[in-house]
């Protein structure tokens, strides 16, 4: 049964790649995490700079030690001494060779969807870094832009707020609450329709398995 699965969430995985072709980005489907940093690895040049946005999936993926330990420039926003100085670092990765996130749901319709507490992937996704890598995992392809929309009210939100620990209602709620507390995790929303205007800028990777949230 499991195998069957497998197959299934592949097939489902290269028919959203096809799409993403097609609506101007580049993508490009991986069998597993692992493939997929290894795609990441063989795009990035050595003494690139590098932005990261918030994401589950760069850290199952294991990046950030590779590019802290490896021969790049990582724009470090985890290992600031301060507020000021992270928000500092993530305006400085607006202009980096390459940055590096998730998205928080793909549509059938090839639209990236995604909704930010602070802002700076929703900004760097759609100007400023030369280009930009998204991981994703088949979990999060959804039929339309509402029902994208509706996973991360419904599921994405509730867990990000409690994973970094955001003193919103939903953290408590596990349900959007649309909320106006300081601490709101889905304060920006870009969606991102076609990726040809900027000419192949952004790369979609699609895991053929659930991968962060």
């Amino acid at each position: 049964m499991e195998n069957i699965k497998k197959i299934l969430r592949k097939k489902q995985a290269i028919e959203i790649v096809n799409i993403l072709n097609e609506n101007g980005y580049r993508g490009i489907y991986a069998d597993s995490l692992e493939e997929a940093k290894k795609i990441i690895l063989n795009t990035i040049p050595l003494k690139s700079t590098i932005g990261l946005g918030g994401s589950v999936t760069i850290n199952e993926l294991d990046l950030i030690r590779i590019f802290k330990e490896g021969d790049y420039n990582l724009f470090d926003r985890y290992n600031q001494p301060d507020w000021p100085s992270t928000v500092q670092c993530m305006r400085e990765a607006l202009l980096a060779d390459y940055f590096i996130t998730s998205t928080n749901a793909i549509s059938k319709n090839g639209e990236l969807i995604q909704v930010d507490s602070g802002g700076n992937r929703v900004a760097s996704l759609l100007y400023g870094p030369k280009n930009v890598i998204v991981v994703t995992g088949i979990n999060k392809v959804v039929n339309t832009l509402e029902d994208g929309i509706e996973r991360i009210k419904t599921y994405v939100a509730p867990l990000n707020s409690k994973r970094i620990n955001h003193k919103t209602p939903c953290n408590l709620s596990g349900q959007c609450e649309n909320c106006t507390t300081k601490q709101r995790i889905c304060n920006y929303t870009s969606i991102i329709k076609n990726g040809e205007r900027m000419g192949n800028r952004i790369t979609v990777i699609v895991i053929s398995e659930k991968v962060g949230y």
